[in-house]
């Protein structure tokens, strides 16, 4: 038995929504959970972030970005299609309390992710900033889902097309300078989570960083996902994906997200010509 999908939506240039029903995974799915799912038999198992959940009706909904053999083989299926494996919720949730004013910063695909983060947040009682970057308008998404979610919603771009014209930490940087803020979560590529942990380092706010390292069985036995956070190796799928951003070694972790790159090359080529022989027919 697959997991159905129920409906796709290309968000923004090569950025997929898909629901899918899942009603074992969504009856406990929280915010910071992820899942692990295969297309096919033989296919290899890819971690995503959960986006959102409607537990009533069992759909779990996911944000990908189709930039790798798998993801791209993800957004060739249509509704009425079945993945093949969908495991989860797995990885621990992120810890919701009261702190006062919340911070999260999303880069790129990250803010699907924060999108339940901070309403978990905003719902416990927090100001939530959510601060939502990319390099052009036409790569943001959800913006008007994301409002409803947190108290004040920004927006950067690298080309100033909408918002802020500049950088995510630029925006965290500003709203630390005229508030205090308590609590600061990031989500997204790991260059942009180092950049934030050096931004609230200095003033010794805590900071937390969803890690989304090479993973393979999502249950610690593998090791692939393991990460250096205060000196001492943890799993991101069993002891994270959150951690404290400010004891991770980044360097280690982007270094490693590096050795499957000429592989995850070929293999995304030998997609593309998949999907040019399934259009000529």
């Amino acid at each position: 038995m697959g997991y159905k999908i129920l409906s796709k939506t290309e968000l923004c240039p090569n950025q997929y929504e898909l629901k899918i029903e899942a009603p074992y995974v969504t009856r406990n799915a929280q915010a910071g959970q992820f899942i692990i799912f295969r297309v096919e038999e033989q296919g290899e198992r890819v971690p995503i972030t959960i986006a959102d959940v409607d537990r009533e009706n069992g759909i779990l909904t996911v944000v990908f970005m189709a930039v790798g053999y798998t993801t791209k083989k993800l957004a060739m299926l249509e509704v009425g299609d079945e993945i093949v494996d969908v495991v989860g919720p797995l990885g621990k949730p992120t810890e919701i309390e009261k702190y006062g004013t919340v911070v999260c910063v999303a880069g790129g695909y990250g803010a699907a992710p924060c999108y339940l983060i901070s309403k978990a947040f905003h719902d416990a009682g927090n100001k939530v900033h959510m601060i939502t970057g990319a390099r052009n308008k036409d790569l943001l998404f959800w913006q008007d889902k994301m409002k409803t979610a947190c108290t004040e919603l920004h927006v950067a771009t690298d080309d100033g097309s909408l918002g802020h014209k500049g950088f995510v930490t630029e925006v965290l940087a500003e709203i630390m300078e005229n508030e205090k803020v308590d609590y600061v979560i990031a989500v997204g590529p790991m260059p942009m989570m180092r950049a934030v942990a050096n931004l609230t380092r200095e003033k010794g706010i805590k900071t937390e960083a969803s890690m989304n390292p090479i993973m393979i069985d999502g249950t610690g036995m593998c090791g692939a996902c393991r990460v250096t956070v205060g000196g001492e190796v943890k799993f991101a799928c069993i002891d994270g994906p959150d951690f404290d951003a400010h004891k991770i070694d980044f360097d280690e972790v982007i270094n490693r997200t590096k050795i499957y790159k000429d592989e995850e090359r070929r293999r995304s080529e030998n997609c593309n010509l998949l999907k040019q022989a399934q259009a000529v027919r």
